[in-house]
C-alpha cells in the first residue's frame, strides 16, 4: 500500500500511515482485499502523485471516488480517456462552456489539469466496486482533511472550489483570508440546477482565472 507521491506530500503521507487513523485504513483495506473485493482506483494517491504542494494553484474538492468498473483513476472527477464521461464531469464541461465558451472535449480526463497544478482531491480515496461511500468514515478523511489544511497553510493564495454540502464543510480548514473560496452545488444532475447555488451556471472557472490573474499567478488552461 506504499503508491508514490510527489517529495513535498511525502512527510505529510509518512505521517499518516503511522497514525491510528492510518494503521486502521491499512487494515480495513486489506482485510477487504483478503475478502475479494474489487477497490477501486488502483492509485488511491495519484492527485498527490500528479500535483505537486509547491505547484498548488487550484483545489477542487470531490467526496468518493467512482464506483463503476474502470472509471475511478484517482483524480476527483476524472475518468480514463475512452471511458465513458460521466453525468457529474458532463456538467462539468457544460458548465466549462456555458462560462468559458470551450467546446466540450473528447474524453474526461482532467489530467492536464491536474499537470497545472489543479489538485483534484476526494476527501475518501477508495470505494468498493457498486458501493458509493462505502469506504467513508475509515480513515482517508485524516490524510485529506491534513491536505486541504497544508494548501491552506503553505506557499501562495489559492482557489478552493468546494462543490456540495460535503466539501462546503471543509471551508472550516481554509484560510478564507488567505485565499478565495467559492461554493456551489454539486454537478449531480440531482442538484447542479437546485438552489441557493446552483452549479451550472456558478463561473467558478472563469472566476478562478480572474482571481488568480488578480493574485499574480498563471490562469488555467481549462
Amino acid at each position: 500500500m506504499l503508491w508514490p507521491v510527489q517529495d513535498d506530500w511525502a512527510h505529510l503521507v509518512e505521517e499518516f500511515w503511522v497514525s491510528v487513523s492510518g494503521h486502521g485504513l491499512r487494515a480495513f483495506l486489506q482485510q477487504r482485499l483478503d475478502s475479494a473485493a474489487l477497490i477501486y482506483p488502483p492509485q488511491p494517491l495519484r492527485a498527490l502523485a500528479l500535483t505537486p504542494l509547491t505547484e498548488v494553484r487550484v483545489v477542487i474538492l470531490g467526496q468518493d471516488p467512482y464506483h463503476g468498473p474502470g472509471q475511478a483513476e484517482g483524480l476527483a472527477f476524472s475518468v480514463a480517456q475512452g471511458v465513458k464521461i460521466p453525468p457529474s464531469l458532463r456538467n462539468i464541461f457544460k458548465e466549462r462552456q456555458r462560462d468559458l465558451g470551450l467546446a466540450s472535449p473528447a474524453h474526461g480526463s482532467l489530467v492536464s489539469w491536474a499537470r497545472q497544478g489543479v489538485l483534484l482531491l476526494n476527501t475518501c480515496l477508495t470505494v468498493e466496486e457498486g458501493h458509493p461511500a462505502s469506504h467513508a468514515g475509515r480513515g482517508w478523511e485524516a490524510l485529506t482533511d491534513a491536505v486541504i489544511r497544508q494548501c491552506s497553510e503553505i506557499g501562495a493564495p489559492k482557489v478552493f472550489l468546494l462543490w456540495g454540502a460535503h466539501a462546503h464543510k471543509k471551508s472550516l480548514l481554509i484560510d478564507s483570508s488567505r485565499h478565495r473560496v467559492l461554493c456551489a452545488n454539486h454537478p449531480s444532475p440531482l442538484s447542479a440546477n437546485r438552489g441557493p447555488a446552483p452549479f451550472l451556471g456558478c463561473g467558478h472557472l472563469g472566476e478562478t482565472n480572474r482571481w488568480l490573474c488578480a493574485a499574480g499567478r498563471l490562469e488555467v488552461n481549462w
